[in-house]
């Protein structure tokens, strides 16, 4: 494992106030069951910066203390905290997006669905909505803006320099 430098860091650090900022800010439904949350764009990232990971992880954290639901600061953050994880090793920057949508429709959407219900016999529904309503706004903020920063990032020449030489590789080796 590979030791995080100043400018990693310092770029976890940007991303965790980015993240907070932009999931607190927003006028769209944050925690909520419909919800887009733009700030989900962001964890497409760790597929270019590894240094990514730490800071959504704690980005969700500080957005989730927010939240009406105390659990979203344990479930959901370790949604995406898994998600980034899963993001990293991902073959593609179109697969990149996938594992946002899928991790925080099935986790967040679980916690939804059981502080709506409990596991009573009402929970499989609630859930399947929820999951539905949170992985649908996954998709959209994670294919439609993560996409753009996977694609935009690399062309400028300031993020190009910061991401490592083996991403880099896998950009070019499926674009």
């Amino acid at each position: 494992m590979r030791k995080f430098s100043v400018q990693d860091l310092t770029l976890a650090a940007l991303l965790a106030a980015v993240y907070a900022t932009l999931t607190l800010v927003l006028p769209i439904p944050a925690f909520t069951g419909i919800q887009i949350r733009m700030s989900e764009a962001l964890t497409v990232l760790p597929f270019l910066f590894p240094a990514a990971t730490p800071g959504l992880f704690v980005g969700c954290i500080v957005a989730n203390l927010f939240s009406p639901y105390p659990l979203d600061i344990v479930c959901g953050s370790a949604a995406t905290l898994l998600a980034c994880l899963l993001t990293q090793r991902m073959p593609s920057r179109w697969l990149a997006p996938l594992p946002p949508v899928l991790c925080n429709a099935a986790i967040v959407g679980a916690e939804i669905a059981w502080f709506e219900t409990g596991f009573g016999p009402g929970f499989w529904a609630a859930y399947a909505f929820n999951a539905f309503t949170v992985g649908l706004g996954e998709l959209l903020a994670c294919y439609l803006l993560g996409s753009l920063l996977l694609s935009a990032l690399p062309r400028i020449s300031f993020f190009r320099t910061l991401i490592p030489a083996d991403r880099l590789d896998r950009l070019a080796a499926h674009a």
